[in-house]
């Protein structure tokens, strides 16, 4: 069947229509670090219970790992070799620093329609699906507004833009300015753009794809127990040993040192937590968030500082996490709750603290139903 996203621009097309890393600044709510934890059930970890094996290094303009049990160390070979190897295909397919890189050929390319990899236009489907359904709060065409106001990816100064420029801006962004067909329709993958200049950036979901990527690769080789970790976007599966489980502890809102707020198990499962608290400038005593909403063209003003979501892939809870920050704390628990989203919101109270705010799936995932 063909999603929405894939039928989004059908309509025009029957009428005949050298860096290595992805932008943090460049998305309008980039996920932050999930502290990795492996706690056990019971307390203190025996000492017969070793720390788990991990092999890591950088992608994307951060930092990827995956752990695996202690006993793995030594019967991996050449894994690692396979993970880069993961890890370089999405950035040859997504980066938008690497001129050459799929993504980057088709922003430069005219409006009209560009074959893509299966891989691409799976990706800009699901986007488009997330964006929709969130009203707009996710856009991965949103680039050339958050440029404007000195987040993007350049040497930009930070600053609020005019009333003109900003609508300028906004002419070149649109849902329904870009299409996707994914991999089996007629024609084969494409990706479609209906305006010059129609830009697209996926760093609010690529890296959850990427760890998709590694899950998928690991389960090939026959890994039934792993945590990845790239960027602070995480998934798992199994348990770290027979005595312990794999854990995450969600980061509590701070521009200082990082603190844990909680802890839960994570098993087959991904997580992703967008927020807006350690990426601002201030204007004339006025705060201004790197979280651009789609919709307005403006950071952010509302009272959510950090929302996490799990799913059982990373790619979907990586937009979803994005999406839910940009609509805040009345909208995104609303949402999340319609569509059976498991999402924890981390609401800013006058008194400096934090309200919690779960929707009904998460609170069965963490009970560990």
């Amino acid at each position: 069947m063909t999603s929405a996203a894939d039928r989004a621009i059908g309509s025009r097309r029957r009428a005949g229509t050298s860096a290595t890393r992805f932008p943090a600044r460049l998305v309008y709510a980039f996920p932050l670090l999930i502290l990795a934890a492996a706690c056990s059930r019971g307390g203190s970890p025996a000492a017969s219970d070793p720390a788990p094996f991990e092999l890591a290094g950088r992608t994307m303009g951060t930092t990827w790992s995956v752990k695996l049990p202690a006993d793995r160390e030594g019967r991996v070979e050449g894994l690692r070799e396979e993970l880069v190897a993961e890890l370089e295909a999405v950035e040859d397919a997504m980066s938008t620093y690497r001129p050459e890189s799929e993504l980057c050929r088709f922003n430069r390319a005219p409006a009209g329609l560009v074959s893509a990899s299966p891989e691409l236009a799976s990706v800009v489907a699901n986007a488009l699906e997330v964006g929709r359904a969130s009203g707009g709060a996710f856009d991965v065409t949103v680039g050339p507004i958050v440029d404007l106001w000195g987040f993007g990816a350049g040497p930009g100064e930070r600053r609020a833009p005019s009333a003109e420029d900003l609508e300028a801006a906004r002419r070149l962004v649109g849902l329904d300015r870009l299409g996707a067909i994914r991999a089996g329709a007629v024609g084969g993958p494409s990706l479609e753009k209906a305006t010059d200049g129609l830009r697209v950036d996926l760093s609010g979901i690529a890296k959850g794809h990427g760890v998709d990527r590694l899950a998928a690769r690991l389960a090939a080789r026959g890994e039934a127990n792993w945590f990845i970790n790239v960027g602070g976007e995480i998934r798992a599966a199994g348990r770290r040993s027979a005595a312990r489980e794999w854990k995450v502890a969600v980061e509590r809102p701070s521009e200082g040192r990082q603190l844990a707020l909680a802890e839960y198990p994570l098993r087959d499962r991904a997580m992703a937590t967008s927020g807006d608290y350690r990426n601002f400038f201030v204007e004339n005593g006025r705060r201004f968030s790197h979280t651009i909403d789609p919709r307005t063209g403006r950071p952010i003003e509302h009272a959510l500082a950090q929302v996490s979501v799990v799913a059982t892939d990373c790619e979907t809870a990586d937009a979803w996490a994005t999406a839910l920050d940009v609509l805040g704390p009345v909208e995104g628990p609303r949402l999340a709750e319609e569509r059976g989203l498991a999402a924890l919101f981390l609401v800013r109270r006058e008194d400096g603290g934090f309200d919690e705010v779960a929707t009904t799936a998460f609170r069965r995932f963490a009970a560990g139903s």
